[in-house]
C-alpha cells in the first residue's frame, strides 16, 4: 500500500509517518499544503491518500477540495479524511462524489491505532469508513423527516453502523444479531425509506445519505 499524507502540523504529518511505516506501510511522501498534495499524488500516484480537512492557506476547506481533484486525476484512489472536529457537511459532500474507497475520520482516532489502522484497510479496500462520533452526533439530533421516523430503534442502529462504512457481517458482530436477521433488517430500512432498487443506486449508498444529510439539516 503505497500512501501519502497531506497535514500541515508537522508533528502529526511526521508522526503519521512513522506510525505506518512501523505498520510496514510505504508512506511514498508527505506534504504541509494542498499544492504539494496533489505534485506528490501526481508525481507517487499512490493507492491512499490522508488528507486533513483544514490546510493552508485559509485553513477552511483545502483538504476537500484537493482530495476531489485527486480523485478527478486519479478516480481509483482511497481517500481518508481527518478533522480536528465533527463536521458532517465534509462527511456528506464526500459521499456524495462516491462512497467507495472513501474515509472520514476524528483525528483522535489515530492514536487508537487499531481502530486507525481497521479504517484505513477497509477504505484502502474499496469500502467507506465514517467516524463513529459523527453518526452519533447526528442520533442525538431530532430528525424532521418522517421517513426516518417510520424506523425502528433497532433499525435505526443498523443504519448508523453502515454509515460508519460497516459490511452485514460486522454489523452482526456489532449488535449480537444474525447476517440474516441485519439482512432482513436492511431490507425494511430500504422499504420504510422508500428505496426501490434500480440499476442507477446503491440503495445501500443512498440509505446512508439520506440518513447524513438529515442529520446536516438539523445541525
Amino acid at each position: 500500500m503505497r500512501i501519502v499524507i497531506a497535514e500541515d502540523d508537522p508533528l502529526l504529518r511526521e508522526g503519521l509517518a512513522l506510525l505506518l511505516r512501523a505498520e510496514g506501510l510505504d508512506v511514498v511522501a508527505t506534504a504541509p499544503d494542498a499544492g504539494g498534495f496533489l505534485a506528490a499524488v501526481d508525481a507517487h500516484g499512490p493507492d491512499v491518500a490522508i488528507v486533513d480537512v483544514r490546510m493552508p492557506p485559509t485553513h477552511t476547506d483545502e483538504g476537500i477540495v484537493a482530495a476531489v481533484e485527486a480523485r478527478r486525476r486519479r478516480p481509483e484512489l482511497a481517500v481518508l479524511v481527518l478533522s480536528a472536529y465533527v463536521e458532517q457537511a465534509f462527511a456528506t459532500d464526500l459521499l456524495a462524489h462516491g462512497s467507495a474507497r472513501l474515509g472520514y475520520l476524528l483525528k483522535e482516532r489515530v492514536g487508537r491505532v487499531q481502530e486507525f489502522m481497521t479504517a484505513l484497510h477497509r477504505v484502502a479496500g474499496g469500502g467507506t469508513a465514517i467516524d463513529p462520533e459523527v453518526v452519533a452526533q447526528l442520533l442525538a439530533r431530532t430528525r424532521p423527516d418522517k421517513r426516518l421516523d417510520r424506523l425502528s430503534p433497532r433499525e435505526l442502529d443498523v443504519l448508523a453502523l453502515m454509515a460508519e462504512g460497516l459490511g452485514n457481517a460486522a454489523v452482526a458482530e456489532k449488535l449480537f444479531v444474525s447476517e440474516g436477521a441485519v439482512h432482513k433488517h436492511i431490507r425494511s430500512i430500504f422499504a420504510k425509506l422508500d428505496l426501490a432498487p434500480t440499476d442507477r443506486t446503491d440503495r445501500r449508498v443512498a440509505a446512508v445519505l439520506h440518513y447524513l444529510e438529515d442529520g446536516q439539516r438539523r445541525a
